[in-house]
């Protein structure tokens, strides 16, 4: 019998123990910080582990991240080598982030923060209402998520441009790759959205030079991580008038400190990272399949390249 150790946010836990009961009785899950007998654990399906944990498990054959990302595993220095890594990819995710992302771009778009603001006034104060196709949105990052967020922008009538490490190609999205294609594509971002992976190269890419990149006016959406945006900077750009608005689901630390600017801010607009979840119901499964797969000596799904970071 295989033993797993799991490590969800604390108050999923009981939802994850339950399906993984019901696919597979088999299956033995331990509760971090119940390790029980740390040499009898098969794999780990885990968020946010502290450093040297996973190095702790003589008998550890693959872990899973239990979210889109895995940024949070390259944070241990001793993260095992030689064992597969994977990532979860699950389409009720990756709905969840465009419905959120489509929410903010359209909540800038429309101008809702100026209109939350006049009712709390009292005054009826209409604003000026730019067509779709007058404000090219922009998409950091290509991958499932930001490839989806980007189509569903275009069949709203944005024009829509993305940009990403290596060449893309995406049917009706303008594809912009490399240090050399963020400049332009930068300048044509009156709307930018941040859906990168974090990795050392994208660590605070949004910063002020950024920023300065960005028409006059732009506003900015970050579902990506907290860490890849320079605070700093950001209410700086948005003091001095350069960026009109930002939206921001995602922060660092988290939860975000009471003392934070961001919080009182007039022209930030905040959500407590909650643009998508892993849902059980959809992603047991896909663990399962890839602890058979891992012993039967197969590649797994979703694996992680750990050169890259994604």
């Amino acid at each position: 019998m295989a033993v797993m150790l799991l490590k969800p946010a604390k108050a999923a836990a009981d939802a994850w123990l339950a399906r993984f009961a019901d696919a597979a009785p088999d299956l033995e899950v331990r509760v971090w910080p119940e390790l029980g007998d740390e040499a009898e654990i098969d794999y780990a399906f885990i968020w946010d582990p502290p450093p040297g944990l996973l190095a702790k498990l003589p008998r550890l054959k693959g872990v899973f991240s239990l979210g889109a990302g895995a940024d949070h595993l390259f944070r241990d220095p001793d993260l095992p080598r030689g064992l597969p890594l994977t990532r979860v990819v699950d389409p009720s995710m990756t709905a969840r982030v465009t419905e959120h992302g489509l929410t903010l771009v359209l909540h800038l778009h429309r101008n809702m923060a100026a209109y939350g603001a006049a009712q709390r006034r009292g005054e009826w104060a209409p604003e000026p209402q730019p067509r779709a196709q007058d404000r090219p949105v922009g998409i950091l990052g290509l991958g499932v998520l930001g490839g989806d967020l980007a189509r569903r922008c275009a069949d709203l009538g944005f024009p829509v441009a993305g940009w990403s490490r290596t060449a893309k190609h995406l049917d009706g999205i303008d594809c912009f790759h490399g240090a050399e294609g963020l400049v332009p594509f930068l300048a044509r971002s009156q709307i930018l959205v941040c859906l990168l992976p974090l990795t050392p190269e994208t660590d605070r890419i949004m910063d002020a030079a950024l920023f300065a990149g960005l028409p006059k006016g732009a506003m900015v959406v970050n579902l990506g991580r907290g860490k890849h945006l320079a605070t700093e900077d950001l209410v700086a750009a948005l003091e001095s008038g350069h960026l009109a608005h930002a939206a921001l689901d995602v922060f660092e630390p988290e939860p975000l400190p009471a003392e934070s600017p961001l919080w009182a801010h007039p022209k930030v607009t905040i959500t407590p990272h909650v643009a998508g979840v892993t849902d059980p119901d959809a992603v047991v499964a896909q663990v399962l399949e890839n602890i058979r797969r891992i012993e039967a000596g197969e590649p797994v799904l979703h694996p992680v390249d750990r050169d890259l970071g994604y």
